[in-house]
């Protein structure tokens, strides 16, 4: 048992840091050729970045590895692989649960850890990031790292999901870490200033939380910015944007 969970846990360590390298140095290729010479000059911040998020990498997979194993061994978890096992309607509702769910914690969390304390003993490693890249999504401190890390297991121990929708939810999770991050809004104007932009976090953003630090906490979206008056709208390379 204690072979298998290892080996679990070491795999999804590697899936993540795997995962994460393709799609920072996916999006990090993209800069390059969108917004050519927007990391110059940042190579050793870039380095302490990868570093960082290898090792976040590490601390996500071992919790991520004993609920794997647990679903194939033991079936802890509640997640299904009939599709028929609940309506189909539920597919896209349980995306969204967990997405508020996941939104809901980082929102807290992230504002409890800019408590003057705590954000120097962790969240300054993130925070060390001026400008952020591409490359910063998991650059965390552990203690960081593991506050995060315990979110999609704890979730799919109690609320019921598809596998499919559990790997959409991961994907989410994945592309909107890496490019809020990355300098520039890839998403279009229409969306980012129209009505659905109120409410949904892009670099934009998020951006202005790096500027600012005391605002704009959320992960997915505005709801609990918005509710909390802690919102402070858009960073400045959208507002001047054509």
């Amino acid at each position: 048992m204690a072979a298998a969970l290892l080996l679990s846990a070491l795999a999804m360590s590697a899936i993540v840091g795997v995962r994460y390298l393709l799609t920072s140095g996916g999006f990090a290729l993209a800069t390059h050729v969108r917004q050519p010479g927007l990391y110059a000059h940042l190579g050793d911040q870039v380095r302490r970045e990868i570093g960082w998020s290898l090792a976040s990498a590490l601390i996500y997979g071992i919790p991520a590895g004993i609920i794997a194993w647990g679903w194939q061994a033991q079936g802890w978890t509640r997640i299904y692989t009939d599709v028929h096992a609940f309506p189909l309607w539920y597919l896209p509702v349980s995306v969204l649960l967990y997405l508020a769910a996941h939104d809901s914690w980082f929102y807290w969390t992230h504002r409890w850890m800019h408590r003057p304390r705590l954000f120097r003993i962790a969240h300054a490693v993130h925070h060390a990031s001026r400008p952020p890249t591409a490359w910063a999504a998991m650059s965390f401190h552990p203690w960081e790292a593991l506050t995060g890390a315990l979110v999609i297991p704890a979730l799919v121990l109690l609320i019921p999901i598809h596998v499919g929708a559990l790997g959409a939810v991961l994907a989410i999770m994945t592309v909107m870490g890496v490019s809020n991050h990355m300098g520039w809004e890839m998403f279009p104007r229409w969306l980012v200033q129209g009505p659905a932009g109120r409410w949904l976090i892009t670099a934009s953003h998020h951006q202005r939380h790096h500027e600012l630090y005391s605002c704009n906490y959320g992960l997915y979206f505005r709801v609990w910015d918005r509710l909390c008056g802690t919102d402070r709208g858009l960073g400045d390379f959208e507002k001047g944007r054509a």
